[in-house]
C-alpha cells in the first residue's frame, strides 16, 4: 500500500488521551507541534513529528503555509432536510409569540410538514446536498440528519430516500436519523395511534429498505408525553434501532426517559435540573447541546458547565433547521456556547469531535489517531486558540475526507 504524509502543520490537536466524559484542560489537546499525519489509504497510520515520518512516506503532500490541524468536525443534530423557509415564525417570534404558541395555532413544524410533502424527493435531495455541501466547506465531514416533516409513512420514507440519495453525492457522510415521532400530524387525533401507526407501517420499510438504523422522539408539551415516548423507545430497541431523545427543551422529563431507554444521546437539555444532571452523569448517555436553538429562540444556553462539571459527556451540535435553528453555523455557535458557558477550548473541541461521534455510536473518528479514519481540517492560523478566539469567523481552507482534500 502507498503511504502519503501530510505536513508539516504548526499544530496538530489529536485529542489522543483526551477523556470521553467530564471537564478537559490544554493538557488533553494532545498537541503535537510541527507534526505530520501519515495516511494509508483512508486511515491515519501515523502522526508524529514531519521529519521522522518523511522516512516512512512513498509521497508528501508539502503543507507550505502555517497551519493547524484538527480532527474533521462532526454536527450529530440537524434537520437539514426540509422543504421551505419559516422566516414568518422568526418575525412572529421576535414580536413576542412563543414557539409552542406558534406549534399550536398551524406555524412551526406543521407549517414545514406541508412545505416539505410539497417537494418532490429530487427536490429535496438537492437541498440536503447543497446545505452538507456547505457545512462540509466549514469543515464539517460527518453530519447527522433527521426526517420528521413528512410525518407520515409514504412521507418519512420519502425524506429518507432524499437523505440517502444525498449522502452518495457528496463526500461528506450523512447519518440518518427517523424523527416520525416529531409531533402528531393533524391527521391523527390520537398520539397514541400514530405511534403505533409508525411502529407498525414505517419501521419494517426501514429495515426492508435500510434507510436508517436511528429512531428519535421529541418527548416534550404539544408533542409526545414521557409515558408515550418510553413504550416507543422500547419498542425501537426491541427491533434493533439505536435511539436518541429530543429532551428536556422547554420541561423537563425527556432525559430522564433518555437515560431508562438506554438511549445513545438525550439533545436539547435546556430544562434540564439538577437531578437530571446527575441521571446523565452516572448513564452512557451523552448530554448533546444545541446552541443554535437557544440562539434562534431567544432562551438561555443548555448547562453545558454544569454537565460537564458533573462529569457527563458533551457534545455540541447546530440543530440546523428551518425553525429555530436556521443558522446552521459550528464553530460560530460553539464560540458563543464556550464563551457564556465558559467551556475550555479543548472541551469545545471534543464538543464537536470524539463525543459527537459517540452520539452517533461512531468510532473510528473524532481524533487524529493510528486507526481513525483521516477526516481533517486545516485553519490558516499557527496557534490553535484563534479559532475560537476570533469566535468562529476563521473558517479551515483545507478538508480531508478519508485521507482526500475535498476542500482546498
Amino acid at each position: 500500500m502507498m503511504t502519503k504524509l501530510i505536513g508539516p502543520f504548526k499544530e496538530i490537536i489529536t485529542l489522543s488521551g483526551a477523556s470521553i466524559q467530564g471537564a478537559l484542560t490544554e493538557d488533553d489537546l494532545g498537541l503535537i507541534v510541527n507534526g505530520g499525519v501519515l495516511i494509508e489509504d483512508d486511515v491515519i497510520v501515523e502522526v508524529g513529528d514531519f521529519e521522522r515520518l518523511k522516512k516512512k512516506a512513498d509521497t508528501i503532500d508539502r503543507i507550505k503555509e502555517d497551519r493547524i490541524l484538527l480532527p474533521g468536525l462532526i454536527d450529530s443534530h440537524t434537520h437539514i432536510c426540509f422543504g421551505g423557509s419559516r422566516a414568518g415564525d422568526y418575525a412572529q417570534r421576535v414580536a413576542g409569540s412563543t414557539y409552542q404558541e406558534i406549534l399550536k395555532n398551524g406555524g412551526g413544524i406543521h407549517d414545514s410538514v406541508n412545505k416539505t410533502r410539497a417537494a418532490s424527493k429530487e427536490e429535496l435531495t438537492d437541498l440536503v446536498k447543497a446545505r452538507a455541501k456547505r457545512h462540509l466547506q466549514e469543515g464539517v465531514t460527518t453530519i447527522e440528519v433527521k426526517s420528521g416533516y413528512g410525518l407520515s409513512v409514504e412521507e418519512e420514507i420519502k425524506m429518507l430516500q432524499a437523505i440517502k440519495a444525498a449522502d452518495a453525492k457528496i463526500p461528506a457522510d450523512l447519518i440518518s436519523t427517523c424523527l416520525a415521532a416529531h409531533v402528531c400530524p393533524k391527521e391523527f387525533d390520537n398520539h397514541k395511534d400514530y405511534l403505533n401507526h409508525i411502529v407498525e407501517n414505517l419501521w419494517p420499510e426501514l429495515k426492508k429498505q435500510g434507510l436508517t438504523n436511528r429512531i428519535d422522539i421529541f418527548t416534550e408539551d404539544g408533542a409526545f408525553d414521557t409515558e408515550l415516548s418510553a413504550d416507543y423507545l422500547s419498542k425501537a430497541k426491541e427491533m434493533g434501532f439505536d435511539i436518541t431523545v429530543h429532551a428536556d427543551q422547554f420541561t423537563s422529563g425527556g432525559s430522564r426517559v433518555a437515560v431508562d431507554a438506554g438511549a445513545l444521546s438525550a439533545d436539547h437539555l435546556e430544562a434540564t435540573s439538577d437531578s437530571e444532571i446527575k441521571l446523565l452523569a452516572d448513564s452512557d448517555t451523552v448530554a448533546t447541546v444545541l446552541p443554535g436553538a437557544s440562539l434562534g429562540l431567544g432562551m438561555h444556553y443548555s448547562p453545558a458547565r454544569k454537565l460537564l462539571d458533573a462529569g457527563c459527556c458533551v457534545a455540541i451540535a447546530t440543530d440546523w433547521n428551518p425553525g429555530s435553528a436556521p443558522m446552521g453555523d459550528l464553530l460560530i455557535q460553539t464560540a458563543l456556547l464556550g464563551a457564556a458557558e465558559k467551556l475550555s477550548i479543548p472541551e469545545c473541541i471534543a464538543g464537536i469531535t470524539f463525543r459527537a461521534a459517540k452520539a452517533l455510536n461512531l468510532t473510528d473518528r473524532g481524533r487524529l489517531i493510528k486507526g481513525s479514519l483521516a477526516d481533517m481540517i486545516a485553519f490558516p492560523v499557527s496557534d490553535h486558540r484563534e479559532v475560537f478566539y476570533q469566535q468562529g469567523k476563521i473558517k479551515p481552507d483545507r478538508v480531508w475526507k478519508s485521507g482526500v482534500c475535498v476542500v482546498g
